[in-house]
């Protein structure tokens, strides 16, 4: 890796971990999403240009939205491959000086592909049965995973075949699966939740991302750029929308990308039950899945918004933009630092550079910040001072539930690596931010009764 480890305790001396993840590959996956965007946008002038035949318009449409994924991902694919050589990790499990014959490996590549298809079939299976994705923005996720299945499936056969040649050990949790259906071999129903857990991850969060691709993609393509400046609420608006479709592009990458050869693959999917719950909750169908809604943890009900409340203050609306500008900076930050590899509910390594050596959580704190500047939803159109505490205590509890997520997301990181545990101790020494949600959480949080009984 070209990540250089940082000194930075100066109380202690003590260095920061190197990260796992170079800052390089998230860098380049946001120039090459942002030339596409400038293609597209220009995409009439440049196909009079060229002769090109079509349309004389901008490419918004869902389809170039997906070619921006794949663009954006192939870029971030050839840095981490020609530059940071990540296909020479360890963590990969790949010995590459050492492949095995074809036939040695032919009985556990066919179990592994026995695994794989049935686990496909499955959730396909669970995309037939559940209603929401057959309806509104989740229909184009569906037609492009059911136009990817029969390739996908043709694919995985010389993909699989060709890297359990040079695999350390093709029993992996997918061959585990397998064997379990196969029923030939013995298997280890651990690596079989293990492989469930991943490809369950991929599944539901797969498809909600590919879902979110066109609206976003589509309203920066198409955005009127003349009120640019002059307007606070309409700049803050069009560069909040450029900054989540960064976000949403290249998180979407992140779970498609999860080759063992890029050093993405998934290590482990969280383990524990909370860790799901707290995350689910927060994505549709689940509880409160579209933000607005005034049902269950819903916030905004007569709220105005923060366009609303100081229209007329016009430096304070262009404070207030800034602000909001920034916090949505620092989440799609928080994405893109991540490079290949980000996904929920996952270990795919250890992250500790870019907005990560402030706090452990910066996608979560800034993302929260948001809502709250941009909501305000202590203050209600109509006076309802019922409506005011409900929406202060709603959006109370949205934010309960990304710390419950947050420490759940610790708990499977410091379990399963021993980088994470030394980056974890660090930042809660130096810090700012973590030492002070941590000094904190330990003055309300119940004590093991082993320490208790130990004074």
């Amino acid at each position: 890796m070209t990540s250089q480890r940082d000194t930075g305790d100066s109380e202690t001396g003590a260095q920061r971990p190197a990260s796992d993840v170079s800052a390089g590959v998230g860098l380049v996956g946001l120039a090459a999403l942002l030339c596409w965007l400038l293609i597209c946008r220009n995409w009439a002038s440049l196909a009079a240009m060229f002769g090109i035949p079509g349309p004389r318009a901008p490419m918004s449409g869902p389809y170039a939205s997906l070619a921006a994924l794949f663009v954006t991902g192939t870029a971030m694919s050839l840095y981490a491959l020609f530059v940071d050589k990540v296909h020479r990790n360890p963590s990969t499990g790949i010995d590459w000086a050492r492949p095995r014959p074809w036939r040695a490996v032919r009985e556990i590549s066919i179990t592994k592909i026995a695994g794989l298809w049935a686990t496909w079939v499955g959730i396909g299976l669970f995309y037939c049965i559940a209603r929401w994705y057959w309806d509104g923005q989740y229909l184009f996720a569906m037609q492009v995973i059911g136009a990817a299945a029969p390739v996908l499936f043709l694919l995985s056969i010389p993909y699989v075949l060709w890297l359990d040649r040079v695999l350390v050990e093709p029993r992996d949790a997918s061959w585990h699966f397998g064997a379990l259906l196969l029923g030939r071999e013995a298997w280890e129903a651990e690596q079989v939740k293990k492989h469930w857990r991943a490809w369950a991850i991929k599944g539901f969060f797969g498809a909600f991302m590919i879902s979110i691709l066109p609206g976003g993609f589509a309203q920066i393509v198409e955005a009127d750029l003349s009120r640019i400046g002059s307007d606070p609420v309409e700049t803050g608006s069009l560069l909040i929308g450029l900054l989540f479709l960064i976000d949403v592009q290249i998180g979407t990458v992140g779970y498609i990308f999860t080759f063992r050869p890029l050093d993405a693959h998934i290590r482990s999917g969280n383990p524990f039950l909370a860790g799901w719950v707290a995350a689910l909750l927060c994505y549709p169908p689940f509880v409160w899945g579209t933000i607005g809604r005034s049902d269950v943890l819903g916030y905004e009900v007569h709220t105005g918004g923060w366009a609303y409340w100081l229209e007329g203050y016009t430096p304070l609306l262009w404070l207030w933009a800034g602000l909001m500008v920034v916090l949505t900076a620092i989440y799609a930050w928080a994405t893109f630092a991540f490079g290949l590899r980000f996904s929920n509910l996952t270990y795919r390594g250890v992250l500790t550079n870019g907005p990560y050596r402030f706090t452990r959580h910066p996608a979560y704190l800034s993302k929260n910040a948001f809502w709250w500047l941009s909501t305000l939803p202590f203050l209600v159109t109509n006076g309802s001072l019922t409506d005011m505490v409900r929406n202060t205590v709603l959006l109370a509890i949205v934010s309960s539930i990304y710390f419950w997520r947050a420490k759940t997301e610790e708990a499977h990181l410091l379990r399963e690596d021993a980088k994470y545990r030394e980056y974890h101790a660090w930042m809660a020494r130096n810090a700012f931010i973590t030492r002070t949600i941590s000094g904190l959480w330990t003055r309300v949080a119940p004590r093991p009764v082993s320490a208790q009984a130990a004074e």
